[in-house]
């Protein structure tokens, strides 16, 4: 028995006769460029720009100008101490010689002296008055229930 032979279309539908599909084209500006980078033994590879890692940046050059033996600001500091402790002997050593003289002055004269420095201490006329200020602050919490406080002064 012979079934019949299937149905050959000779033409596309929709398509002119001779029609062929176009073939891609690849322009030289639609490539992205090739770099070359180093892989882990040293050979250079072939690499698309987009996947290649970025280039490490140049390092900044250093200062290389020798540094000053001492510290100019510990320097500084030394000699601000040691002046500060050389005017305090000084002023130790004045104040000594001062007391020394009033101790040899004998005895009603010396604490005559002695009384009259401390009036001068104690004295506004001589430019220092003494005054005492009071501060006085109080503070009060009130709890009450719930965990509920209230502060005030």
């Amino acid at each position: 028995m012979q079934l019949p032979e299937p149905y050959q279309q000779h033409t596309q539908v929709g398509q002119p006769a001779g029609y062929t599909r176009p073939a891609h084209i690849e322009l030289y500006t639609d490539r992205e460029p090739i770099v070359y980078v180093p892989n882990a033994y040293g050979e250079m590879v072939p690499m698309l720009r987009s996947q290649a890692p970025s280039p490490t940046p140049a390092m900044q050059p250093r200062d290389l100008t020798p540094l000053p033996l001492i510290d100019p600001l510990a320097a500084r500091m030394a000699g601000a101490g040691i002046g500060a402790g050389a005017a305090g002997a000084g002023v130790g050593w004045g104040l000594g010689q001062a007391f020394a003289g009033i101790a040899t002055m004998g005895g009603a004269a010396g604490i005559a002296a002695i009384a009259l420095l401390l009036l001068a201490a104690k004295v506004p006329v001589f430019g220092r008055a003494s005054s005492t200020t009071h501060i006085h602050n109080e503070t009060h919490n009130h709890n009450s229930w719930w965990s509920h406080s209230s502060t005030g002064r």
